[in-house]
């Protein structure tokens, strides 16, 4: 017997990244926590400061990071700062980068003032940062 089909037989779960062995169970109690009350009330947030502030907007896929991730961006003036670093980028002509704020990375597409992904440091070591023209340290 092969340990997935133990893991199968007693219905454990496992992942290890883009592929399930388990078909789309897993997937799809992926796709329900994006609609989780808790995601939908951090993406209304998110536009709310967006279109008061003026600040980057979150895309789909970051503000689901954020919500599995259990990123505060609110905590110690994040928000804020990252909202400096995108104005800092845009002068420097970038069009791509990454941001690290406190412990925190954010890819950040500069031209449309949209974050794209976000991790925390935990989860930084060991992966490879592409597409991204500049870095910018708060």
């Amino acid at each position: 017997m092969l340990i997935s089909e133990y893991l199968q037989m007693r219905n454990i779960a496992v992942t290890t990244g883009n592929h399930s062995p388990f078909g789309s169970s897993v997937s799809s109690a992926k796709e329900a926590s994006s609609d989780s009350p808790f995601a939908k009330e951090l993406k209304s947030q998110l536009e709310k400061t967006a279109q008061t502030q003026g600040g980057v907007e979150f895309s789909k896929h970051a503000i689901d990071r954020l919500s599995e991730r259990n990123i505060d961006i609110y905590s110690g003036n994040t928000l804020e700062r990252l909202n400096k670093a995108v104005e800092l980028a845009e002068q420097k002509g970038s069009s791509d980068t990454l941001v690290i704020v406190d412990s925190n990375a954010f890819v950040v597409s500069v031209k449309n003032n949209k974050v794209i992904t976000t991790m925390p440091a935990g989860d930084m070591q060991g992966n490879i940062f592409t597409n991204i023209d500049s870095t910018v340290i708060m």
